[in-house]
């Protein structure tokens, strides 16, 4: 005899997966960063900085290294999905917070199109038979079926993809060196310093770069679903900051000795100018694949980081709660999430680089100092922690992190501030019809540890615990 049907209402909750270490959240750091995006501005900073890529990178570096140590703090504060969003409702409250999480929607939503755009760009230039189009709606689709299937899927996927832009990178390196030994050996230094080092212009050119380090704060998104979050999360991302500039840098000063110089026909396609003087076309051909890969990697990456921001906005009823903060009781994801965020990505087909580009910078710079100023907020204001120690640690050092990040953010064009300020003013709005004009509080974030977990689920048979 069969036993009865279980009620819908008596089905255990569905929760996050914990089968996340340091390794793998390193791995998805790096994957979301792309370590090959170096190419992707290195003609147009280049050319702003007069050859000096490599010192504007050191600039941002430092910058980010200390947005990374306050991304850490908060992560040991707030060891949940919602990255800046959490942080900020948990130092300011839920308004602030939720400005915050809608100006960090710029970042992750806008990024996985710039990677959408770029794949179908070099694809279609290898294939020229097939539309660029046609290669962006398929790898939404690819990418975004994979994120549905589950984060452990994607993680050993960003294992391979990673591992072939290493491979690449290795190549990269050794033809860089023969072609050194043939045409012999520049000044070292000069890409860092030298006679036409023009400071104003490589803070310039820095805050450009901020982009290419987009990707070490998408892993505290993860924290539900790290092993011990309080002090994997910390380490994998001030690691994958850290791995991530080392890069940039080396990468960017072999490429300045290859060709040295900053002039080019085609500032958006320098980086080819320097395959072909490292390595000729089998050079060029290998970059173009191995970027694709970077690409798709690190949209699979966003696209995860993405959904799940929108998940902790409706598991706490900023967004519909029904659609947004359930999770699918076979995959463990929040499958809306994902399919929705594959939808707007669609919009890749009506919108350049310029505009995606923009609306990502003014989205993370406001995410990152928002966090830097979270740490002061919530340990030396709100717990009281001020010995010199403590002053050291949770005020001077994210205190520093606020100058530069907020440094880089005015840095931005005029054009990233009337779209960022354009999508902020929509935001408010949101929130003031949401709040009835601040009459009703929006609905805060658990912020015990035991709260964590997610309250709605949704059942086999679909229904909403």
């Amino acid at each position: 005899m069969s036993e009865p049907p279980v009620p819908a209402s008596a089905a255990p909750p569905v929760h996050l997966r914990r089968v996340l270490g340091v390794p793998s959240l390193v791995v998805f750091g790096l994957a979301y960063m792309v370590p090959l995006t170096v190419f992707t501005t290195y003609g147009i900073v280049t050319d702003l900085t007069a050859g000096h890529l490599p010192l504007a990178y050191v600039v941002t570096t430092a910058a980010m290294l200390f947005t990374a140590y306050s991304y850490g703090r908060m992560v040991r504060a707030r060891p949940s999905a919602g990255s800046a969003y959490a942080y900020t409702r948990t130092a300011f409250g839920a308004r602030t917070g939720f400005l915050v999480g809608w100006a960090l929607l710029l970042d992750y939503v806008f990024l996985p199109m710039i990677n959408y755009l770029v794949i179908g760009i070099y694809l279609h230039e290898a294939v020229p038979a097939v539309p660029a189009a046609a290669w962006v709606l398929l790898a939404i689709a690819v990418v975004t079926v994979l994120n549905v299937l589950g984060i452990d899927t994607v993680s050993r996927l960003n294992v391979v993809l990673l591992a072939v832009q290493g491979v690449f990178l290795v190549v990269f390196v050794l033809a860089a060196v023969r072609a050194l030994g043939r045409t012999g050996t520049p000044s070292l230094t000069a890409p860092f310093w030298s006679e036409g080092t023009h400071l104003p212009a490589v803070l310039a050119g820095s805050a450009i770069l901020c982009l290419s380090f987009l990707g070490f704060d998408a892993v505290s998104t993860l924290a539900e679903e790290a092993r011990d979050p309080r002090r994997t999360i910390p380490r994998a991302i001030v690691l994958s900051a850290l791995i991530g500039g080392v890069l940039f840098i080396v990468i960017a000063w072999i490429s300045h000795l290859v060709l040295p110089g900053h002039t080019f026909a085609d500032v958006d396609s320098a980086s080819l100018d320097v395959m072909a003087a490292a390595g000729g076309k089998f050079l060029q051909v290998f970059f173009t694949a191995a970027y694709v890969a970077g690409c798709f990697a690190s949209a699979m990456a966003s696209q995860a980081s993405v959904s799940r921001i929108l998940y902790a906005m409706g598991r706490d009823r900023v967004l519909p709660r029904r659609f947004f903060g359930v999770l699918h009781a076979r995959w463990h994801t929040p499958v809306v999430a994902v399919v929705v965020v594959g939808v707007l990505s669609c919009s890749a087909l009506l919108i350049g680089l310029d505009l995606a580009a923009a609306m990502v910078s003014f989205g993370a710079l406001v995410a990152f100092s928002f966090v830097n100023l979270s740490v002061i907020k919530h340990y030396v204001v709100d717990q009281h922690r001020r010995s010199a120690r403590d002053v050291v640690l949770f005020a001077v050092l994210p205190g520093v992190g606020v100058v530069l990040t907020l440094w880089l953010w005015t840095s931005l064009s005029r054009t990233t501030f009337v779209v960022g300020l354009t999508w902020l003013a929509v935001g408010l709005v949101y929130l003031l019809g949401l709040t009835r004009m601040f009459r009703r509080p929006v609905p805060e974030l658990a912020l015990d540890e035991a709260d964590t977990s997610p309250a709605p689920a949704t059942t086999p048979a679909g229904t909403t615990r």
